[in-house]
């Protein structure tokens, strides 16, 4: 019994030292990384695929040797607009499902940054408060594509999925 358990520990300690050297490894092969990543669409499916796209990439590179953000702006709102939402706001979408919000919070607990564009709200008529998932007012830019072109400046990486 004492060597069974004692199997078990040596596992799982050397399953997390082969995760730990995976980050490193990924770290070192990609280096630090300023990515902005840029969705003004609002196709459920290419919206899905840019979440997967952006998990993918922190897989790749690690989260701790990332600064990744998301710019959404015009119909890209429609992947934060919560689907009750839509009939008060000038979106056809509403692309905020149980699942797309559970991707997002899993995106934000790895560090990933969510911007919405101002204009958009305004324009649009959308409540961030009341019609999108998981927004405060930090999360607001004055504008989308000016947010982009700052970060691009600022030496971010401009990925559009």
């Amino acid at each position: 019994m004492i060597n069974h358990k004692f199997k078990m520990l040596l596992v799982i300690f050397m399953s997390f030292v082969v995760l730990c050297a995976g980050s490193s490894i990924a770290g070192e092969r990609y280096g630090k990384q300023k990515v902005v990543y840029h969705i003004n669409y609002d196709d459920p499916k290419a919206q899905a695929g840019a979440l997967r796209n952006i998990q993918n990439h922190i897989n790749a590179v690690g989260a701790e040797n990332l600064d990744l953000k998301v710019v959404m702006h015009g119909k890209g709102l429609s992947l934060l607009l919560e689907p009750d939402a839509v009939k008060n706001t000038k979106l056809k979408y509403g692309n905020a499902t149980d699942t797309v919000q559970a991707k997002i919070s899993g995106l934000k607990n790895q560090g990933v940054g969510f911007q919405v564009c101002a204009n958009t709200l305004r324009g649009k008529k959308i409540s961030y408060e009341d019609d999108l998932y998981d927004v405060s007012k930090e999360d607001i830019v004055p504008s989308g594509v000016a947010g982009l072109a700052h970060l691009q400046a600022m030496g971010y990486a401009y990925i559009k999925p």
